[in-house]
């Protein structure tokens, strides 16, 4: 195991109810389709920032009677998705805390490890990379999924959206991430020293009334109520009116029927 290095970053999108309900909606098919073809049964897996533990719990049916851990640095957040798997009656995961730069696990540990939404948010994606590779066996896969928020479009083409672009790069790299990492994950994988990497795209798109709900109706939330409101007023990305005006362009957003919003991510499968 490596030691940990001095924390350099925050986690944007903290622990808010609005952000864990818009996890909660993610799963193998929506966030990791490009993972499914190479999860067989029996295979060993760790999830890497696993959140509310719905992305978790469905590699774990998916690869019974495999094992599946699920690791978010929360306590709070491990202990929901402990529940949830509990009341899904779902056995073959179990959730804990751990820090991605020196995971808890011997050298060769698992077949598969998973990181969705997770590079973007880490000051050194490079060294968290080699330290996944350290506990994959030979012959396993690192499999890892990030948006790339330069590159969303939406419509209408409303000011606040603009606005909360703005902000959202500016708190995000404040943060000590990369809200683009999507992008680089080829290349930060070759960083590591993972040469067989297969690079994808697939793209979160979102235009039905329930669809504008969740992702909308969440981020009019989150941009006053969350962690994101007091980084970006601390950061000097924005001030607590034009916090206002973003969460206001969200609600609009929601109720516009012609409302249409697209997010591309890159994938990697990278052989070890």
């Amino acid at each position: 195991m490596t030691s940990a290095p001095p924390p350099t970053e925050r986690y944007t999108h903290g622990h808010h109810a609005s952000v864990l309900r818009a996890h909660a909606w993610r799963t193998v098919e929506n966030s990791a389709a490009y993972l499914a073809p190479h999860l067989l049964g029996g295979l060993e897996i760790l999830d890497v920032g696993s959140g509310p533990g719905t992305i978790t719990i469905d590699l774990a049916r998916r690869v019974s009677p495999g094992r599946v851990v699920g690791l978010d640095s929360s306590a709070d957040v491990v202990e929901q998705a402990t529940a949830l798997a509990a009341r899904e009656g779902v056995s073959n995961v179990e959730f804990t805390t751990g820090n991605a730069y020196a995971l808890d696990f011997p050298d060769d540990s698992f077949d598969i490890v998973h990181a969705h939404q997770v590079l973007q948010h880490l000051a050194d994606p490079v060294a968290a990379l080699r330290e996944m590779r350290r506990v994959t066996r030979p012959g396993g896969i690192i499999a890892a999924r990030d948006v790339i928020y330069v590159s969303a479009a939406w419509f209408p083409l409303l000011p606040g959206l603009d606005d909360w672009m703005r902000i959202y790069q500016d708190v995000a790299r404040s943060n000590g991430g990369d809200p683009n990492a999507g992008r680089a994950l080829k290349a930060l994988a070759h960083r590591a020293g993972l040469a067989d990497v297969e690079s994808t795209a697939s793209i979160w798109c979102f235009s039905s009334r329930a669809d504008r709900e969740w992702w909308g109706g969440a981020w009019a939330e989150r941009a006053v109520a969350s962690s994101f409101a007091p980084q970006s007023i601390e950061s000097g990305a924005a001030t607590r009116d034009e916090l206002q005006t973003v969460s206001s362009a969200w609600s609009a957003w929601v109720e516009d029927d012609d409302a249409w919003f697209s997010m591309p991510h890159g994938e990697i499968i990278a052989r070890v």
